[in-house]
């Protein structure tokens, strides 16, 4: 399967490296915000082999005559929002696409969405498996306790400057108002964690997800390229590409459960 990446900043350089590791993908370009390495390989960067990922400049795709000469079936976007202007010159080659930004306007996200109509388009704030995970986990165990107090704490490297879009999303996903339920740390060089608290009278249940190494993006962005490889134009989540297939390995809470009462 033929990938095109974009952005090789920290993030987009682990997800680079991780493609280039699995045998059933080509890392076939990659496309960045500045002129640094343009004309040069990723794979020559990254140490992880030669002549592989070849890097443009984004200024330099203008229309879609790039992607009708260098076709490949995705792209994976772990730049910024504002790279989606060129979404449609894709997405009318038959490229199918993975975005994994964090926060997009309002307007941004009603276009990645009136493009997946004619592509298939997964966007994910945060694609680690993990996380997807505990999006879904959350959501369960708050059917099952809605009466808990639940607060989301989200702690991220210092230089981070906005709310994780992750943190927004858990507590869309839970119907909270993020203005009072999200609580931000900045310190040091933390990758990311996020912390989900139920609060109850008497005992408090605490669900945690931490990034220890941007690999972790690597692989989920992989999970999901694969997921979508075969799927139908239309608009599509990580939690869509994992959960259906995840959940149904979980036993029925009321049948697993067995209490001994004598």
């Amino acid at each position: 399967m033929k990938v095109g990446l974009i952005g090789f900043g920290k993030a987009g350089m682990m997800v680079a490296e991780e493609i280039l590791k699995d045998n059933e993908l080509s890392l076939d370009w990659v496309l960045k915000n500045t002129e640094d390495h343009n004309e040069m390989f990723a794979s020559d960067i990254l140490g992880c082999g030669v002549g592989e990922g070849k890097i443009y400049s984004i200024q330099s795709v203008h229309s879609e005559t790039f992607f009708k000469n260098n076709f490949v079936d995705i792209m994976i976007d772990f730049s910024s929002p504002d790279s989606a202007h060129i979404y449609h010159h894709a997405v009318k080659c038959g490229i199918k696409i993975v975005s994994a930004i964090s926060k997009y306007e309002d307007e941004q996200y009603l276009e990645l969405k009136r493009l997946s109509k004619q592509s298939a388009i997964l966007h994910s704030p945060n694609i680690t498996l993990g996380i997807n995970l505990l999006l879904t986990m959350t959501k369960a165990l708050q059917s099952i306790i809605p009466d808990a107090d639940i607060e989301i704490i989200e702690e991220h490297f210092r230089d981070k400057k906005d709310v994780s879009g992750t943190a927004l999303r858990i507590a869309k996903n839970l119907g909270l108002d993020e203005t009072k339920h999200v609580n931000s740390i900045r310190a040091g060089g933390i990758v990311g964690k996020h912390e989900i608290v139920f609060g109850l009278m008497n005992q408090t249940i605490r669900l945690v997800h931490e990034s220890i190494n941007r690999s972790a993006f690597g692989e989920g962005a992989i999970y999901a390229a694969k997921w979508l490889h075969h799927k139908k134009n239309g608009f599509y989540t990580m939690e869509e590409a994992m959960s259906m297939k995840q959940m149904r390995k979980i036993p029925n809470a009321k049948e697993s459960m067995q209490y001994d009462v004598s």
